[in-house]
């Protein structure tokens, strides 16, 4: 089975006219290992010797799993010239092997698809965009890769202003990158907005650092450790995890939320899922490698492995509340 590690590998794997099955996995989800063991079983099968099987990791190519959704893994998409004509949220072995072969003997087999979400019209996509983040740039390509000239010089300004912004790759998706240059009045990139209003492209931006009028206007990073300080005393007790006590998208998130429920005592959580400055620098900051981690009163507790030893010796609850 293929892994798909770059955009350009998973464009080519879904386009063909045949049904191609994308796993969208992550190595810390030990769900996923069933899942990828019934796809290498389909591979054996004569009947979908058609069928192309691969698996993507999730988090590595984000602009992709949020395309299509992927709010957990595993996640198994089956494509066909391009798009996506079923999937299966979860792991649900016995689903996978019925869709794979349904759709592989009939093309048009009529199989339940997920509910279709109402399509969001462009104004409505362009003014939530441009108001996701305080500052917001709108260009070819990421921060780490930008993909022109303009968008390259933008970023080094942005980088010497210590500025917090998001960006939004418009390469990625033509309908943005054309109804934004209407939109705003703009016809070209880069473009970066201040608290959902149009402020320029580069020349403007250049002229604004110049002058030292930018500067008061856009958000600058707080120091990751003095952010982490922050995070990890915003309760008594913090838990940071994949995904939220709702939804937890990690096994061992998943157990520890039914562990630390149990024990009724109140917590707060962060999802790290949600932002890889934290994640990368929590496991430093606390020379703690893995997730979830949990803090009572500021001070790092351990990992799941720790809870379940505290719960086992019956000292979970005092611990949680720093007796």
């Amino acid at each position: 089975m293929e892994e798909l590690k770059t955009e350009a590998a998973y464009t080519a794997a879904i386009s063909g006219s045949q049904l191609s099955a994308v796993h969208f996995m992550a190595d810390w989800a030990t769900e996923c290992a069933t899942i990828t063991a019934v796809l290498q079983e389909l591979t054996k099968d004569n009947s979908l010797s058609k069928v192309k099987f691969y698996q993507l990791a999730a988090e590595s190519l984000p602009e992709i799993s949020m395309k299509h959704e992927i709010v957990a893994v595993p996640t198994v998409i089956l494509f066909r010239r391009g798009k996506a004509v079923d999937r299966v949220d979860g792991v649900n072995a016995a689903e996978v092997t019925k869709k794979v072969k349904a759709h592989a003997n009939d093309p048009t087999a009529d199989l339940p698809a997920p509910p279709a979400l109402p399509k969001e019209d462009l104004n409505s996509k362009l003014k939530r965009l441009i108001n996701t983040r305080k500052c917001m740039l709108f260009m070819k390509g990421n921060p780490d890769e930008p993909k022109c000239g303009f968008s390259k010089q933008t970023v080094a300004i942005m980088k010497d202003l210590n500025a917090e912004y998001g960006t939004f790759d418009i390469l990625t998706d033509d309908e943005v990158r054309q109804g934004l240059k209407s939109f705003s009045n703009w016809p070209t990139y880069p473009q970066l907005y201040i608290d959902g209003e149009l402020i320029g492209g580069l020349d403007i931006i250049k002229e604004m650092v110049q002058s030292g009028d930018i500067q008061s206007m856009i958000p600058t990073k707080v120091n990751l450790e003095d952010r982490l300080k922050t995070l990890i005393n915003k309760g008594n007790v913090m838990v940071f995890m994949k995904g939220e006590p709702s939804v937890p998208k990690c096994g061992f998130s998943r157990q520890l939320m039914e562990i630390l429920k149990e024990t009724g005592v109140e917590f707060a959580t962060f999802d790290i899922l949600t932002d890889e400055d934290v994640r990368q620098g929590l496991k430093s900051y606390s020379n703690w490698p893995t997730y979830p981690q949990v803090y009572v009163k500021g001070e790092l507790v351990g990992g799941l492995d720790i809870i379940k030893e505290l719960m086992e010796g019956g000292e979970l609850v005092s611990t949680l509340k720093g007796e």
